[in-house]
């Protein structure tokens, strides 16, 4: 039973199919089970720790479009671990609202509130992981490439909450996944461990990046330090500079590839200017399918609340 969205790894391949339908109905303006408002009547409480442009306004406006009302928390307020444990935080606001969408730093912060909430809770992003961003990714490759299992991915940079999210998804769909990254910028090794045992396809790590990208369908990008790692800017650019996605870099991949970054991005650095607003990038299609793809894992959740019941 879906219960809660913290991982990748909270889906199977079938429901992971099963919501891409639901995300491409729902792009489409089509009502999902013939119910124009699935959410009438449902709150979700956005708790947000870290600052957000996609995340919270995706988050709220679908929210609103599938009929519920949303509730913005900052961190600051609320003070989880602090000010009370989150335990009793995840108690308490479970008898307030109907669904709890956290954007927060640690991913442990996370499950203990998932663990103690008897709502659904999904993960907005964490330190370690980013699922609802991967989950609006494949969508959108769904959508540009006509498939999602059986191509080659390259994720060029740090092995960040991004690249770790990647790495979880090559345990339930079909993947070619390269990670092009500098020594001691890999992927969380926990998690490229346990995906490797599970891979469906292949995952392997790349430290030429000529390697990572040659003949590749997808290439992807992020930051090179992310939200909590900024005081390592200048040691991450030395490390990853050669992994910029720039039009040199850009030739050794497929022709008809597509470039992805999650945003923000910080230009000149881990992407170049005539890459990201190039005809193969599709970084802003793919902020919008944020949008769709969560509506489609909040229309799941609450749908199977609704069985459970």
């Amino acid at each position: 039973m879906f219960k809660g969205f913290l991982s990748v790894l909270d889906v199977d391949r079938n429901l992971l199919k099963s919501l891409l339908v639901s995300a491409k109905v729902l792009k489409n303006k089509q009502f999902w089970d013939d119910d124009p408002s699935p959410l009438k009547g449902q709150t979700g409480a956005l708790i947000f720790s870290k600052p957000s442009l996609r995340t919270r306004v995706s988050f709220e406006v679908g929210i609103k479009e599938l009929g519920g009302n949303s509730l913005y928390i900052a961190g600051n307020e609320i003070q989880m671990g602090v000010r009370e444990s989150i335990a009793d935080i995840a108690r308490v606001i479970s008898r307030y609202v109907d669904f709890v969408i956290i954007r927060t730093f640690s991913q442990r912060d996370l499950e203990v509130f998932a663990e103690n909430a008897i709502i659904p809770v999904v993960n907005a992003l964490t330190d370690l992981l980013h699922p609802c961003q991967i989950m609006g990714d494949i969508f959108t490759i769904m959508e540009k490439l006509g498939q999602v299992e059986d191509i080659t991915i390259a994720y060029m940079g740090d092995g960040n909450n991004v690249a770790n999210s990647w790495v979880n998804l090559s345990s339930v769909l079909s993947l070619d996944l390269r990670i092009g990254t500098a020594s001691g910028c890999e992927p969380n090794k926990k998690i490229l461990e346990n995906a490797l045992s599970k891979a469906k396809g292949s995952i392997k790590i790349c430290y030429d990046p000529i390697e990572a990208v040659k003949d590749a369908n997808v290439v992807y990008t992020d930051v090179w330090a992310s939200m909590g790692e900024k005081d390592k800017t200048d040691e991450k650019a030395k490390l990853l500079q050669k992994f910029q996605v720039n039009s040199d870099l850009l030739s050794a991949a497929s022709p008809d590839a597509i470039v992805m970054h999650c945003l923000p991005a910080e230009r000149g650095k881990e992407i170049t200017d005539e890459v990201i607003d190039g005809p193969q990038s599709v970084v802003y299609d793919q902020a919008e399918n944020r949008l769709h793809m969560q509506k489609a894992i909040m229309v799941h959740l609450l749908s199977a609340l609704k069985r459970m019941d």
